[in-house]
């Protein structure tokens, strides 16, 4: 049905001519009584363009009257929302939340009376906008971890309230230059570190680009013109060997009997180059992709041959082809990438898709909305694309800490992921740096609690081994494995490291108790401890340490959740300018440690376990702080600290080996620094050791010595000598070096005593 002429008034009376805002086209057919607005969306039922018609009469007459900063009518924001909602293929409800998101909030109305009007789906979705929009991203931890949860519930109860937020978050950044500039800071940086991960989350894709456009655009206004500058001064050079490129590329794939496809360029968007050439440390004529031309064939194997084709037709860009349809992300998007040399010398970056992909690809979630007949489009969080959402939902319920909270949020939600297999084939995406234990954790709490060891692509490896994309995972259980505290040192995922602390606090209770004494008599003292441990001050210290009592306070230090240092500076927090009579047994206590009586010879040594002793590292292994260690007896060197897992620590008997662990408090007040090897093999350009040791340069990061050695087939090799803290120091390093596009593999001489 084609679009009906505009009358004066609606069917209800509404005057049309005399509406205070410029209504778009689809709208006002919509208001003229036509079910199909004429903008080759859906046409809707004759009983949906009612319920929409009243939905903006309902929202029109509630907000007339009201300004927005630019002077506008206010009406003409919610319907610009429910005109970005529209055009995501959203149902009539999701439309009309889009028209009443605001009404709640800003007048008089209820939501009882919301819902008597247009009813109980209708106020699902404004209820739970309005409450997101109460919340403050940027408050206190504790505040904006319970934001988070909020929001998610939300979300579980109905994706399409985050869906109408991201629509209203877009307009409102797109009029952001009325407000005053403190203010505007606040709300691009709110949309770039929470609202534009979670619409690359729900893969809308160009939700996500906009988003982040234009938050880059107030956050720092001069890069954005730079960028911006230099993509204009050279479009029109780059226009014409795009061009150029699409011509060649569209007679070879007829001449390769891919009859039926679409073929166009895009532009990169600005905050992305600008990341790019911060990540990778690039200058602006360095980066591969800031043309791209995008590929829609009918099938997955005409998307496979259409690549042939690419790769014939132009020289490929080694270690640049990514293949999504394989191996999809987790928000569902699927596409072949690959960089090519284009005809004038041009990088380009080719994407390969079919129609349903691109669908997905511009939509995300709303992609399956597009060409849905009728009905509720409530989406379940036990579907396969929201398995992220219903893990963060179950940590929720575990991780009471905030600081915790926000730290698993971070790593699901926000940060870089590596894609692997269980033995049946299903995908898991784990953040970038998990070892086997996060996968197990993830699997089940039961399946990581019995972890014995671990099989990444049929080999046994050990416990920490970082996984990379494409491994097959199989954990090894028996049942009278339990988790070692060392593996708190290791993984990587918050919830692998809660899940542990849990295990230690239900199995080992009486031994936790013991240790979190011991712990606090070796800082303290025996003398007055009892007394200490049975005052009113310790209970108010537990509570500020968030323990109900103090014996769970002793099983925290016991199981490593806290330090004897975090409870004695709370302790001194506590004492009063006056010292406790010599009688009460406790004066030592609240002396600065480096007066109190007890000797801290003991615990000078980064090694707890060898106090005393000579001991020196294995060169071996080169153990760092962080790997789980084991101590070796010598004939003549003492005691020597090995990995856990190095192959000589299985040449000695029992008698011979000693149990050891980092002395963490030592190395935070003492920090010390251990040399690691690194190979990089890279491909071979002018600049590229320049650019990895900038990076390790950005770093803070000392290199001992390099040396580069080149082969013919422009690839070269360089062997590092760095100065790393620790183990987790080293694999942050190691992971902004594989972001190096040139990078093709890195390996650390630390551990094993191999590359």
């Amino acid at each position: 049905m084609g679009q009906t002429a505009v009358v004066a008034t609606s069917d209800r009376g509404l005057d049309l001519n005399s509406l205070d805002f410029e209504a778009p086209g689809w709208l006002r057919a919509l208001l003229s009584g036509a079910v199909d607005p004429g903008d080759g969306l859906r046409p809707y039922t004759p009983e949906e363009a009612d319920l929409l018609r009243r939905a903006f009469e309902f929202s029109y007459c509630l907000h007339q009257g009201q300004k927005r900063k630019s002077g506008d009518p206010y009406i003409a924001h919610p319907v610009a929302v429910a005109g970005l909602l529209r055009d995501l293929g959203g149902d009539a409800v999701t439309v009309a939340a889009g028209f009443l998101h605001d009404v709640v909030e800003d007048t008089e109305v209820t939501l009882e009376a919301l819902e008597s009007e247009f009813g109980a789906e209708v106020r699902l979705l404004v209820e739970g906008v309005t409450k997101l929009s109460k919340f403050n991203f940027s408050s206190k931890t504790e505040q904006q971890a319970e934001n988070f949860r909020r929001m998610f519930v939300a979300m579980a109860k109905d994706i399409r309230v985050i869906v109408v937020k991201l629509a209203d978050r877009l307009h409102n950044m797109r009029t952001l230059q009325y407000l005053a500039p403190s203010k505007q800071r606040q709300i691009a940086a709110e949309t770039m570190e929470i609202f534009a991960p979670l619409a690359n989350r729900l893969g809308i894709w160009h939700f996500k680009w906009e988003l982040e456009d234009l938050a880059f655009k107030y956050l720092d206004y001069e890069a954005y013109r730079q960028i911006q500058e230099l993509v204009n001064a050279k479009r029109t050079e780059r226009e014409a060997e795009l061009q150029a490129f699409i011509e060649k590329l569209r007679q070879h794939l007829i001449e390769a009997g891919i009859e039926h496809f679409e073929i166009s360029g895009r532009p990169k968007h600005l905050y992305g180059i600008y990341r790019k050439m911060q990540q990778q440390r690039k200058e602006f004529h360095e980066i591969y992709d800031l043309s791209a031309v995008r590929v829609i064939v009918q099938t997955n194997s005409e998307c496979y041959r259409a690549l042939a084709v690419v790769h014939n037709c132009f020289r490929p860009i080694p270690g640049r082809f990514k293949d999504y349809i394989g191996l999809p992300k987790p928000n569902r998007y699927q596409s072949l990438h690959t960089a090519v040399i284009g005809p004038q010398g041009l990088p380009v970056e080719v994407q390969l898709r079919t129609e349903e992909m691109h669908r997905v690809a511009e939509y995300g979630i709303a992609a399956h909305w597009k060409y849905k007949e009728a009905g509720s489009i409530a989406v379940k969080p036990d579907e396969e694309r929201f398995t992220w959402l219903r893990q963060l939902l179950e940590w929720q319920n575990d991780l009471k800490d905030d600081k915790e909270y926000l730290e698993t949020i971070r790593e699901n939600l926000f940060e870089s992921e590596v894609y692997v297999f269980t033995p049946k084939g299903d995908l898991l995406a784990l953040p970038q740096g998990s070892c086997p234990v996060d996968f197990a954790y993830r699997i089940h709490s039961e399946v990581g609690d019995h972890c014995a060891g671990a099989r990444v692509n049929n080999k046994i490896v050990p416990l920490d081994t970082r996984l990379r994309n494409g491994d097959i995972v199989q954990i090894i259980t028996q049942k009278n494995a339990h988790p070692s505290l060392d593996w708190i040192n290791f993984v990587a995922t918050s919830s692998a490291r809660n899940r542990i602390r849990q295990w230690f606090k239900r199995s080992n209770r009486e031994q936790n108790l013991l240790r979190g004494r011991h712990l606090l008599e070796r800082e303290l003292g025996k003398t007055g401890l009892d007394a200490l441990l049975k005052s009113e001050r310790m209970q108010k210290v537990a509570e500020k340490l968030n323990y109900a009592s103090v014996d769970d306070l002793l099983a925290g230090l016991g199981y490593g959740e806290t330090t004897p240092t975090l409870v004695i500076n709370r302790l001194q927090e506590g004492a009063k300018p006056e010292p406790p009579p010599l009688s009460s047994g406790i004066t030592q206590t609240l002396l600065p440690r480096s007066a109190a009586p007890t000797s801290r010879s003991k615990t000078q040594s980064p090694i707890l376990g060898v106090e005393g002793l000579k001991h020196q590292l294995a060169k071996c292994c080169n153990p760092l702080p962080g790997d789980p260690i084991l101590g070796v007896v010598t004939r003549f060197k003492g005691i020597t600290i090995h990995h856990q897992d190095c192959p000589r620590v299985a040449q000695f008997s029992g008698e011979r080996l000693v149990p050891v662990r980092w002395n963490q408090e030592q190395l935070q007040h003492n920090a010390q620094i251990y040399p690691v090897e690194l190979r990089l093999e890279v491909i071979d350009r002018v600049g590229v050791l320049r650019d990895i040791l900038s990076r390790l340069s950005d770093q803070s990061i000392n290199v001992r010595n390099a040396k580069v050695q080149t082969f013919a087939n422009r690839t070269a090799l360089i062997d590092l000598c760095i100065d790393v803290r620790d183990k987790k120091q080293l694999t942050q390093i190691q992971s902004q070096l594989r972001q190096l596009s040139d990078v093709i593999v890195l390996r650390s001489r630390h551990q094993n005593g191999s590359r």
